[in-house]
């Protein structure tokens, strides 16, 4: 893509559009493992977003601490982006809050994400830094789009998360919406026709953050519907209004997490 940013290491290759912080691909040798909406070309349907500081929706579109209004998945996606550090094998995005930022979420803070290419991997850092002078809650996601074709669907095989099941859906017309727990923070899947798919949380101080799974598709009907997306997230819906799910960084302090993906395609 023209303002795309390509990372390489051996045959694994990684693009990712800087102006909106989005993971726009991830290939290794010729299997293409996050999913592209060439075809009606939707943004929304593409790669790995990073929903910050809220996943999925608050209630009634509200963050109760503040009394303001936060969109679904948070703004990180829909905000520019800068680039402050680019090598072959990795680039390091910032996004600082701004007016635009305080009007929804009114704290001062700088979020930066470190993404880095090794051989048949994807290593997703993502640094918050609580600027200002009282707690900041946050609860952000990660929103992969694995390719899998239509037909592909109900062939997948996982190894969980618990509760979880391959064939408990029909993937034409009621492909799975749902929030399962992350409780080993790695999730090992076989694509058909793609290979071996790693998705797992790096420990950061031997902590983790991610401790939940929302797993999503669309039905055959949708423009775009090709992928299954497995999205490590701190919590669901809400979670941003949840003291006990999100995270509550303290002033002057920040809070890491790691994601890492790694794929093999079949020999």
């Amino acid at each position: 893509m023209q303002q795309e940013r390509v990372l390489t290491c051996g045959d694994t290759t990684i693009g990712i559009l800087p102006e909106i912080n989005l993971v726009s691909h991830f290939q290794v040798g010729n299997w293409p493992v996050l999913y592209r909406a060439i075809g009606t070309g939707n943004v929304r349907r593409w790669g790995m977003p990073l929903m910050i500081p809220n996943f999925s929706r608050l209630k009634d579109g509200i963050f109760e601490d503040k009394g303001t209004s936060l969109p679904m998945h948070g703004f990180g996606r829909l905000l520019p982006w800068s680039v402050t550090a680019q090598t072959p094998r990795s680039i390091t995005l910032q996004l600082n809050s701004n007016e635009t930022t305080h009007a929804q979420y009114p704290y001062d803070f700088r979020f930066l994400t470190h993404i880095e290419v090794s051989e048949n991997t994807l290593t997703y850092t993502l640094t918050m830094e609580n600027h200002s002078s009282e707690v900041m809650p946050i609860a952000p996601g990660f929103h992969p789009y694995f390719a899998v074709g239509q037909a592909e669907k109900a062939q997948v095989i996982t190894d969980g998360p618990e509760g979880f099941a391959i064939d408990q859906f029909q993937w034409d017309t009621n492909p799975p919406d749902r929030l399962y727990p992350f409780t080993n923070h790695e999730l090992n899947v076989q694509i058909p026709k793609g290979g071996f798919l790693s998705i797992r949380e790096l420990p950061v101080n031997s902590s983790y953050s991610l401790a939940h799974l929302q797993i999503w598709s669309e039905p055959v009907t949708a423009p775009d519907h090709e992928f299954i997306c497995f999205e490590p997230v701190v919590a669901g819906e809400n979670s941003l209004n949840l003291k006990q799910e999100r995270l509550n960084i303290q002033p002057g302090s920040s809070h890491q997490l790691i994601l890492q993906l790694h794929a093999r395609p079949f020999e």
